[in-house]
């Protein structure tokens, strides 16, 4: 495995650490501690993921067009570890949490379609499923650890959230620190994969638009759009799982953690495994767990075997998506081009996210828990089977290598 991908796996493991910390709490703090509602909560969900769609694809765009992707990935760390320290200024606003949530966001929009692409072009184009599976396992050690770390610090300071904002501030500029000595800004010497366009894409508006009249790249993007409208938050699912089972709040921050323990043994091998059986395949299979989890959440199941199978259905979930719908756009895209496309495609995907967030806070104040997790199984089932049609033909165990021949 090339020194840049796990360079880039070791900035990603801090900054998880740091970013998971904030996340684990944040659904009790807003729900519990200033009393949102669902479609409150459904808002701020959506915005903390979906609301800087637009920032990924500036940010991508500007990172092809200067050549400077480790830069604009150092912009992006730097803005959320700075927003850590702006929920401590936020209190109990509603508008000034949005507002700090968006910033940390833009962070996040900023960096991850550059970070992505530095992957892909540092990887042959055969091994991009284990690659990405080894980044997200590193990525996952940290969201392993953010929540034990987030208990750790508030029990010793008391149930303080400001003292959890503070050190995630910390431990997000260790993040970018290691960015800035250990990552380079360069691809290895593999040829760029063939695309739809053959022909070298130069870096200006016009070709970025361009991407869109690729018909991979356009199936891609649908995809990436219905599957982001199949996907709750997973505060929802963590709310939802505490609520049924009537758990003290002390518990809460350890749904992260079962969830992220799975997804840290299962990425690299589900990864690799995607390589051989085909990305297609494996990602529709995380989504069918998706959807276990929505009618399990009010199925048979009960108590902690209830919990437990739900946690490991999620961390499997994450394992076998999270990074291969990336995988698979790779070798469609452009190297000229390739942050801008994965940013198009991660953009598409954060704006269903955000519809799909407060349309099931919606959906929870209206038809109450238990409807609201039955129709978005039904809307993930039918995402499925549109993203299985859309991929057909990259759905082989070789389609990364055909692509790239």
């Amino acid at each position: 495995m090339g020194g840049n991908v796990v360079a880039l796996g070791a900035v990603s493991l801090v900054t998880d650490v740091s970013a998971e910390m904030v996340t684990a709490i944040l659904p009790l703090y807003l729900v519990v501690g200033l009393h949102f509602g669902p479609v409150a909560y459904g808002a701020v969900d959506g915005v903390y993921t979906g609301a800087t769609a637009l920032l990924r694809l500036i940010g991508g765009y500007v990172a092809d067009r200067i050549h400077r992707r480790k830069a604009v990935a150092g912009v992006g760390y730097g803005i959320s570890a700075f927003a850590k320290l702006g929920l401590l200024a936020a209190g109990g606003s509603a508008t000034a949490i949005g507002m700090v949530i968006a910033a940390d966001r833009t962070g996040k929009g900023l960096r991850t379609a550059p970070r992505d692409a530095l992957i892909t072009l540092s990887t042959p184009p055969g091994a991009l499923g284990r690659a990405f599976g080894v980044h997200r396992a590193m990525d996952s050690m940290g969201a392993f650890a953010g929540p034990l770390v987030a208990l750790a610090v508030l029990a010793a300071a008391g149930q303080t959230f400001d003292a959890v904002f503070a050190t995630s501030f910390c431990i997000a500029a260790m993040g970018v620190v290691i960015l800035v000595l250990f990552v380079n800004d360069h691809h290895s010497d593999n040829p760029p994969a063939v695309c739809d366009n053959p022909s070298p894409a130069a870096v200006s508006s016009r070709a970025a638009l361009g991407l869109l009249r690729q018909s991979g790249v356009r199936r891609l993007l649908s995809a990436a759009c219905l599957l982001g409208l199949a996907t709750i938050g997973d505060g929802f699912i963590y709310l939802l799982l505490q609520r049924s089972e009537n758990l003290a709040i002390g518990w809460f921050p350890l749904f992260a953690v079962g969830t992220s323990g799975v997804y840290l043994l299962s990425a690299a091998p589900l990864g690799a495994l995607a390589d051989r059986i085909g990305r297609v395949p494996m990602l529709l299979g995380g989504y069918a767990a998706l959807i276990a989890i929505y009618l399990l959440l009010f199925g048979p199941l009960s108590g902690w075997l209830l919990i437990g199978v739900t946690l490991v259905l999620h961390g499997i979930f994450y394992a076998a998506t999270d990074g291969i719908l990336m995988a698979l756009a790779g070798p469609v895209l452009p190297e000229q081009l390739r942050t801008t496309g994965i940013a198009l495609i991660q953009s598409g995907q954060a704006l269903a996210y955000l519809a799909s967030s407060v349309l099931f806070g919606v959906a929870w104040h209206v038809w109450g828990p238990s409807g609201a997790s039955r129709m978005a199984a039904a809307a993930a089932l039918i995402a499925m089977l549109a993203t299985a049609i859309l991929l057909a033909d990259r759905s082989s165990p070789h389609d990364s290598a055909e692509a790239a021949t």
